[in-house]
């Protein structure tokens, strides 16, 4: 599957931004996608996640109750939307779909999911 994340932009603290992830070349409802994201020197770092029904998701404690993921299948999009940001939420935002044969990894690892976007570059400035 390829990956298409966009929405990323510079914005004021405080502030909110809707990432979309566009995916195609497979089949979207079959695949439990996450958001990651990566700083400046930094390792890439769990998000969100949101089961392939969209009835389950997960979150990063730093991101709880301001970010929510959801997904619409019939579009093929996951999307990350992003409320309250802040400074440290300054990073590359990439969406990942994971592998059918990497479930048993934590949805929190990298190494879960197969197919990675270009990534959305986010800056919060205070």
């Amino acid at each position: 599957v390829q990956l298409q994340a966009s929405g990323g932009g510079l914005v004021q603290a405080g502030d909110s931004l809707r990432l979309s992830c566009a995916a195609s070349g497979g089949t979207f409802s079959s695949d439990a996608m996450g958001w990651f994201r990566q700083a400046p020197g930094e390792e890439r770092e769990f998000v969100a996640h949101i089961r392939q029904s969209g009835g389950v998701t997960y979150y990063a404690d730093s991101v709880k109750g301001r970010f929510t993921i959801s997904r619409d299948n019939a579009k093929n999009t996951v999307y990350l939307q992003m409320n309250s940001l802040k400074p440290e939420d300054t990073a590359v935002y990439y969406c990942a779909a994971d592998s059918p044969d990497k479930r048993y990894y934590s949805v929190y690892m990298t190494r879960r999911y197969d197919s990675w976007g270009q990534g959305t570059q986010v800056t919060v400035s205070s």
